[in-house]
């Protein structure tokens, strides 16, 4: 039987301490092995160095260096932890989607240097979330936070139960209360939304049945976490103004990377560009079980492999 593994992907920067301990703390929360995963940028053909080339075994050096580094920190961390490493060399996105494949949770940081900085930023970590084949979390703001609710954005899609088992998931292991976030536009006339903004829009019949759609949705989950107090905000406005507002005093935040409505698709668009660049605490974007197995295709194989499209009947 496979370990269960959460995957940690560092630096060496000072500001990925934070991730490293987060993802440490995480794996400890869970039982789970750490895996910490430095990738080696090197461009063979910009160096025209070959693999035995000094060049290329000193910068070896140096990221064996940034690897042994960051699991002294999660050690220190997190004492007792199952921690393995592993420094790969190559394109940082593809290594690091080679190696979170079969992992728990994927975690990054939000900033870096050198090759390492693009990938955490960005369009880059666009495609990490969109393709890796499991839950990615981006460690920012306060991350070493105890204390807070977990929140979570759903929509009425079959991703929001995946997003759910998650949030209730880590909100009952951190002993926090639960935030559900659901944000919807009303059905109204768009002549009556010429002159007033969605949020301000009173249709008290509307919102009271999703009020009860929403506490349907939640029902099971509440009876099988009885231990987690659950609060709920329905809103007209933007779900990721919402989310960033709750993300202030949270410990984390937790979203779905496909579905449909306000929080659909959008995720990877302008909403979870949103919330990876201005949430205030680390942001979990979880995968449907579907799409976890189909893996979307992830970009670096479609690459390597684009004969593979034509077979393939989607």
């Amino acid at each position: 039987m496979q370990t269960p593994t959460i995957m940690v992907a560092t630096d060496g920067a000072a500001t990925g301490e934070a991730t490293i301990r987060w993802a440490a703390a995480e794996a400890g929360r869970r039982h789970c092995r750490l895996s910490v995963v430095h990738v080696l940028d090197w461009d063979w053909t910009m160096a025209r160095y070959d693999i035995q080339g000094a060049q290329f075994e000193a910068a070896r050096r140096l990221a064996e260096e940034v690897t042994a580094g960051a699991v002294a920190q999660a050690r220190a961390a997190v004492p007792e932890l199952d921690i393995v490493a592993s420094t790969p060399v190559g394109d940082p996105v593809t290594r690091l989607l080679d190696a979170a494949e079969g992992a728990q949770l994927l975690v990054l940081g939000t900033r870096g240097r050198g090759g390492f900085t693009g990938l955490l930023l960005g369009s880059v970590s666009q495609r990490l979330a969109t393709h890796a084949a499991c839950p990615v979390v981006v460690v920012r703001g306060h991350a070493g936070a105890t204390e807070g609710p977990v929140a979570a954005g759903i929509d009425d899609s079959p991703a929001a139960e995946h997003v759910l088992a998650a949030a209730f998931a880590a909100a009952a292991s951190r002993g926090a209360r639960l935030v559900v976030v659901r944000s919807y536009l009303p059905a109204v006339p768009l002549y009556y939304l010429r002159d007033a903004a969605p949020e301000l829009v009173e249709t008290p019949e509307q919102d009271a049945a999703e009020r009860i759609r929403l506490h349907e949705q939640l029902a099971p989950w509440r009876e099988r976490y009885p231990d987690v107090p659950v609060e709920t905000l329905l809103s007209h406005g933007g779900a990721a103004g919402l989310l960033v507002g709750v993300s202030r005093g949270a410990q984390l935040v937790v979203v779905g990377s496909r579905g449909h409505g306000v929080l659909a698709g959008s995720l990877l668009g302008s909403t979870g560009l949103q919330l990876l660049q201005h949430a205030e605490c680390p942001v979990q974007i979880v995968r449907r079980s579907g799409d976890q197995q189909r893996g979307h295709a992830p970009a670096h194989r479609e690459r390597r492999a684009p004969r593979d499209r034509a077979a393939d009947p989607r």
